[in-house]
């Protein structure tokens, strides 16, 4: 992390001209305010790597205008939409199409899947473990973690979809 009072001076050198080309780029306040911010965080981060001192303006300028065209970018791959405007693409369920699973069928289904995935699953899911820690209470590698947890949820979706169809339409299931 940068140096304190360093990094304050910093700021306090460079803060309105940089929002002011962040406002320009982007053209609203809050945009421009958050790239600003952005832009000092990833000197906070990141300063202590310049080597030329001389050089912080430029520094700071480029990573903020790289910063815009990330967010650029991000916009063209995910775009904003309201909910409400985009109703019209998203899936029709019917009522009768969703089968209301209750956490009980769900353990039960889970008691049936192979023992070396259960674990994995109910310490992902059921006890919200990152990968790293189920890795280290397991003592398995991490990729085994996630390779056990995509298995472990396959057979249990496989054997919920056959007590769904078992059951037919409208039908509660046991399992």
């Amino acid at each position: 992390m940068a140096d304190g009072p360093n990094f304050e001076s910093v700021v306090a050198r460079y803060y309105e001209p940089l929002y002011q080309f962040a406002f320009s780029l982007t053209r609203a306040e809050a945009d421009a305010c958050d790239l600003t911010q952005q832009t000092f965080y990833v000197w906070a981060t990141k300063g202590h790597q310049l080597r030329d001192r001389a050089k912080v303006k430029t520094w700071l300028f480029t990573t903020l205008h790289r910063q815009f065209l990330e967010s650029r970018r991000r916009l063209t791959r995910f775009p904003h939409q309201e909910l409400e405007a985009a109703s019209g693409e998203l899936p029709a369920i019917s009522p009768k199409a969703v089968m209301p699973t209750d956490s009980a069928q769900v353990l039960q289904a889970l008691a049936q899947v192979d023992e070396v995935y259960q674990a994995p699953v109910a310490l992902f899911y059921l006890e919200d473990y990152s990968y790293k820690e189920i890795a280290e209470i397991l003592e398995v590698p991490m990729g085994t973690v996630k390779s056990r947890i995509s298995r472990g949820i396959g057979q249990l979706q496989a054997l919920l979809a056959n007590d769904i169809s078992a059951a037919g339409p409208g039908k509660k299931t046991k399992l």
